[in-house]
């Protein structure tokens, strides 16, 4: 199964930047792991939320294939434990070809991104940038990678 994580707008704290692509490449030695960035939008300010999640979920969907299983980071997703998340994603891993998760714009994601979507995922109740999620995201699916193969780098 290749994994993908989309994520609107490029990261810029190089702290930030260090950590997710040490944690991506973790993740390589479990699965097949890839980021895709989408380019924020340019003049926003003259888009309304609405049409700024539009133009977004236009540049999102052009990056999914058929028959994707496609998961977004959102506020009203599932949240679940380490554990849990790591259970659900070896389920995954025997039957999606791709599965892709996605983490949306400032606004979220447009009506066609939800319609698109298999599930919902939230990493926690609380509120974080979307720099932070790229960051909590990637090592949480690094440690299911390490839950799933029995190594010690989660502690229950």
């Amino acid at each position: 199964m290749k994994t993908l994580l989309i994520q609107v707008g490029k990261t810029v704290n190089k702290h930030l930047i260090a950590c997710i692509n040490d944690y991506a490449e973790r993740i390589g030695h479990y699965i097949p792991f890839d980021i895709c960035n989408i380019p924020e939008l340019k003049n926003t300010k003259a888009l309304s939320e609405e049409q700024q999640k539009e133009r977004e979920g236009e540049l999102i969907l052009k990056q999914l294939q058929m028959g994707d299983t496609v998961v977004l980071l959102d506020e009203h997703g599932k949240e679940w434990r380490s554990i849990e998340f790591a259970a659900w994603l070896e389920k995954k891993q025997h039957v999606a070809r791709r599965l892709v998760f996605v983490i949306g714009g400032p606004y979220g994601f447009s009506p066609a991104v939800y319609a698109r979507c298999d599930e919902k995922l939230s990493v926690s109740r609380m509120t974080f940038s979307h720099q932070m999620v790229r960051l909590v995201f990637t090592e949480q699916l690094y440690r299911a990678c390490t839950i799933i193969k029995g190594e010690p780098y989660h502690h229950e």
